[in-house]
């Protein structure tokens, strides 16, 4: 019997004692000491694994202090016991944040099947399609690489860069003298070093001198006016009671040679709203900032707010449906190119937090996802660019960091391009009497662009030789002129001429290619016979084939605009002298018409028929003699300044 009763005492005291502990882990969770309850919760679960509140709250506290990826297996106790849409859709995230995607799908699809909310569906129904669209992702930037920057970091949390004025200013849990309850690691405060791009000196990290960083609080996500004279950061988590209750933006001037003592800001607009992560404008007129105010879109928003004629920031605007999600937004960075840069776990993304941009538009804001390159299944978060678009800093606590949050740098290794050289010799040579080709030197060659625009130009050498270079796959002309020549324009074209760029294996690849430019004796008066112009029998009309060798001629006259030519038409000796000249007459203008039609003015052509009064061979007989005498001539007869 004596027994009995110890047995009952010892059941009576362990009840007792795990009542008392489990109502310290409430009031710890309701207190929002996360890591406390984590730790009482802890407790409970080694004598009772199975204790469904136990395992509700470490799945919580996890939860909210951003470290979703913890509760899986609390949330799959919890389903053994109960299957909810709450406990499905944060196991969905959960498994959605360590990279299962499966697991997380099927998770996302229970949870919508045991519901009739509306909310709760089109929540479920944003996530199946955001997993869906993960594959598709493509990288914005597809050359950056990003490292972690073991040198800078610590065991304990760094985040949040910026550069001014040669300083990095970063957050870190270093030199830190207390510990935040809900995480249970160390308060933040703000650290500055030099830094010239993404190389820091490591060595010379202090505490920023500015103004003194408050211990027994969060301080971070700092911004800095473009000149440098208004300091915006983010403070709050304080245990104090008396203090603001949640993080609010301070904001600290230079004033007299100095910072004065950081001030709350009123674009906070209440002390219960929740304000972080600013970020300045390019020119200094805008801040933006992330906030859970009211009649947002869900979770913290993106805002912006104008600087007043007092210098101060207000009239803060939600940055729309386009931008904000019913997750979470944070961490703006607007690009001198205007895209703003910032961090979503709302968007379809690879985990937690992912890194986006924003680009404008004709009907508003495109968001891209960077990619997994720069993205992981953690928080990536925190970009910022020391030299825009291919260098700069992020924030991560993805796998392989060397604490909780680390800070990395990128830089963007685009393999520099293969480069061809595409060298072009020209001869210049003039035809001589005998038809032969002999080097014409002290040529003047220029050379012009697809646009017509003039890109080089050189006189030739004594042996008639001089070089340009040329791109690749692109199409050229020139124009060779020599006093006492018809000037001549020819068109070249690099096109299939040059390796493909698949195929280079050198750095450097010159190609060397040739080509002549024959010039004609500009002699008055002396006639030149147009070859290959015909014309059916007894008519003038211009036929294709001899409107093909008049554009020669058409040529010659825009390559030499100083020259007047007679156009001649010659018969053979067959028929009246009346029918013949008549003839050739109206075949000579004929062509002048078809010459002028090409934009060739009227004065600098004469037409002139000679019917057979100008034969070549005397008496001809044959059908070949006949056509050496039906010719078509011109000559250049005066040559104007």
């Amino acid at each position: 019997m004596k027994q009995f009763n110890v047995v009952w005492v010892v059941l009576i005291l362990l009840l007792g004692s795990c009542t008392s502990l489990f109502q310290k882990g409430q009031n710890q969770f309701q207190a929002g000491e996360y890591q406390l309850a984590i730790n009482t919760f802890s407790r409970i679960l080694e004598d009772d694994p199975d204790n469904k509140e136990a395992n509700f709250y470490m799945a919580e506290s996890y939860r909210l202090t951003n470290r979703v990826e913890n509760s899986e297996s609390y949330y799959t106790k919890i389903l053994q016991e109960e299957e909810t849409f709450e406990s499905y859709y944060r196991l969905g995230q959960s498994l959605k944040s360590q990279g299962k995607y499966k697991e997380a799908e099927e998770a996302f699809a229970k949870a919508k099947a045991i519901t009739l909310d509306d909310t709760f569906i089109r929540w479920t129904d944003k996530e199946l399609a955001g997993l869906q669209t993960i594959d598709a992702i493509e990288d914005y930037f597809p050359f950056i690489e990003v490292e972690n920057y073991k040198l800078l970091n610590t065991p304990g949390i760094e985040y949040g860069t910026i550069m001014n004025e040669n300083y990095l200013y970063f957050t870190s849990s270093r030199q830190s003298s207390g510990v935040y309850p809900a995480t249970g690691m160390p308060y933040t405060k703000i650290f500055r070093t030099r830094a010239e791009g993404v190389n820091v000196d490591v060595q010379g990290v202090q505490p920023m001198p500015e103004f003194r960083n408050e211990d027994g609080l969060n301080q971070g996500a700092i911004a800095i006016s473009p000149d440098g004279n208004t300091i915006i950061y983010a403070r709050g988590n304080s245990t104090y009671r008396k203090d603001l209750p949640d993080v609010q933006l301070f904001a600290s001037y230079f004033r007299g040679g100095g910072f004065t003592q950081p001030i709350w800001m009123p674009v906070n607009e209440d002390e219960f709203f929740y304000n972080t992560t600013p970020a300045f404008s390019p020119d200094g007129n805008e801040l933006y900032f992330s906030s859970n105010r009211p009649n947002g879109q869900g979770g913290l928003d993106l805002y912006k707010a104008t600087k007043l004629a007092n210098g101060d920031f207000g009239n803060a605007v939600n940055l729309g449906s386009q931008i904000n999600t019913s997750g979470n937004e944070m961490f703006p960075y607007v690009a001198p190119d205007g895209k703003l840069y910032f961090a979503s776990d709302g968007h379809p993304g690879f985990g937690k937090l992912d890194i986006f941009v924003a680009e404008k538009t004709d009907t508003g804001w495109e968001v891209k996802n960077l990619g997994s390159n720069i993205n992981s299944v953690s928080d990536d978060f925190a970009i910022f660019f020391t030299k825009y678009p291919t260098e700069g800093f992020l924030s991560s606590n993805r796998e392989g960091g060397l604490g909780d949050d680390d800070i990395y740098f990128f830089v963007d290794n685009t393999p520099k391009p293969k480069v061809i050289n595409v060298f072009l010799n020209v001869t210049t040579k003039e035809r001589a009497e005998d038809g032969s080709e002999v080097v014409l030197p002290q040529t003047r060659v220029v050379l012009y662009d697809a646009d017509n625009k003039n890109v080089g130009g050189d006189f030739s050498n004594t042996n008639g030789r001089l070089r340009f270079t040329l791109g690749p796959d692109q199409n050229f002309s020139m124009i060779a002129s020599k006093s006492g020549y018809f000037s001549k324009s020819i068109t070249y074209d690099t096109r299939g001429k040059t390796p493909a760029p698949e195929d280079l294996v050198q750095d450097v690849t010159n190609v060397v290619l040739d080509t002549t430019i024959v010039l004609d004796p500009l002699i008055l008066e002396k006639a030149i016979v147009l070859e290959n112009i015909y014309y059916d029998l007894d008519k003038a009309d211009i036929r294709p084939d001899a409107a093909l060798e008049l554009d020669k001629l058409v040529q010659i006259l825009k390559d030499n605009p100083s020259i007047r030519i007679e156009l001649s038409s010659h018969t053979d000796a067959r028929a009246s002298d009346a029918y013949n000249d008549a003839l050739s007459q109206r075949r000579a203008e004929s062509a002048v018409a078809y010459i002028v039609s090409k934009g060739i003015e009227a004065s600098r052509l004469v037409a002139k028929g000679y019917g057979k009064r100008q034969l070549i061979i005397e008496n001809a007989q044959t059908e070949e003699e006949h056509q050496v005498n039906r010719r078509t001539e011109f000559k250049v007869i005066e040559i104007t300044d």
